[in-house]
């Protein structure tokens, strides 16, 4: 069983389309970035908890894969899984979906570290975190 979870959904703009007539590389990055907070969410990783206990995320590597174009008027949807959970760090897969036919149109892959604000550190991921984390990843091998 596969912990995939729906994170973003919505309606490409005439105001994000570049000057080839394609989505701009900027608004395929703000969306999966938007889908990056509603995964973390799923894991008790929300923007309140770490600004509560000074803990941060930050991008290690990010990696965009472009297959279709998308035009003005597209509907978009993401789904994420987690591909992988260490002691300070995850990584992840989003893909993101043309809703109306069903294509995949991009993927982004994500290592994101977990760190302290004020130190500028990396740190453990919670404990609570890294055992629903790996719950998942046992699942998805089932």
């Amino acid at each position: 069983m596969s912990r995939e979870f729906e994170t973003y959904r919505g309606f490409v703009y005439p105001w994000v389309i570049d000057h080839v007539g394609h989505m701009n590389v900027q608004s395929y990055t703000a969306r999966f970035d938007e889908a990056s907070w509603h995964f973390l969410f799923h894991l008790g990783l929300t923007p309140t908890y770490l600004k509560a206990n000074n803990r941060g995320l930050v991008a290690l590597d990010q990696r965009t894969q472009y297959k279709l174009e998308v035009l003005a008027g597209s509907l978009l949807d993401i789904r994420t899984v987690l591909l992988e959970a260490n002691a300070k760090t995850l990584r992840y897969l989003h893909t993101m979906r043309n809703s109306e036919v069903g294509q995949d149109v991009a993927t982004m892959e994500l290592l994101i570290a977990f760190i302290d604000t004020e130190a500028r550190k990396t740190v453990p991921l919670p404990k609570e975190v890294r055992s629903k984390a790996m719950s998942w990843l046992r699942d998805q091998e089932r």
